[in-house]
């Protein structure tokens, strides 16, 4: 069974039809993509999957119905996201900031071990763990936001762009801790435009276009696709 299937799902915006009823899964233990240009719905439908947007259809996670649920109660059943723009606390260090996404938790110990995981992915987070969330770089920034994520020990972890204003050379890192993160266990949906990294490190891709999905697959078979190669890989 699936661990995250989506049916029919919609979402508006005022008269704007930003999705418009699409069908996808994830496997527990998969590491799926969702390629597409900007504005074909890709962040919609993150948010959509958390209730931050309103939205129709059928969305199930581990079995149960998530349609009409508080955001809050979504991720306490295990998803979470790591935003477009980071969304981190800049006027918390970097130690704080990755408590807060422990904050359901209890377990002193486990918090304690997975905080030390987190500095041992991004060791630059370690050198900087009493500094200022505000005052780290992009690349940081996207580091201490995906740490402070796994820190709640998600289900599922959601990215939208993580490659998102990002040098060339920081993404490639990013991009490496993401498919180690994925290689130990931890379930992916990622929301990319950089179509050449997200088809290198998924095993499935959904290519979304203006609201709508219009292909899918193995994510090798997609890469060596035409029309993919055209529209998203520039060939």
């Amino acid at each position: 069974m699936s661990l995250l299937m989506a049916q029919g799902i919609k979402i508006s915006y005022g008269g704007i039809h930003a999705v418009r009823g699409i069908d996808f899964e994830v496997a527990k233990g998969e590491l799926v993509c969702l390629i597409g240009a900007n504005g074909a719905g890709k962040s919609s439908t993150l948010k959509g999957l958390l209730g931050l947007v309103s939205h129709s259809g059928d969305l199930r996670f581990n079995g149960e119905r998530l349609t009409g649920l508080a955001t809050h109660a979504i991720v306490a059943r295990g998803l979470a996201l790591v935003p477009e723009g980071r969304g981190i606390f800049g006027r918390l260090t970097v130690a704080e900031n990755l408590d807060m996404g422990a904050y359901l938790r209890r377990d002193r110990d486990g918090i304690k071990a997975d905080r030390t995981r987190a500095y041992e992915l991004f060791p630059r987070l370690a050198e900087r763990n009493k500094q200022l969330a505000g005052t780290l770089s992009g690349g940081e920034q996207q580091m201490l936001a995906i740490a402070r994520a796994l820190m709640g020990r998600p289900s599922l972890l959601l990215l939208d762009e993580p490659s998102m204003g990002l040098a060339p050379l920081m993404v490639r890192k990013i991009y490496e801790t993401i498919a180690r993160i994925a290689q130990e266990g931890v379930t992916l949906l990622v929301v990319e435009q950089n179509a050449h990294l997200a088809l290198q490190i998924s095993q499935r891709a959904y290519v979304m276009e203006s609201g709508v999905i219009r292909l899918s697959g193995p994510s090798h078979a997609l890469a060596r696709d035409p029309q993919i190669r055209a529209a998203y890989l520039g060939d």
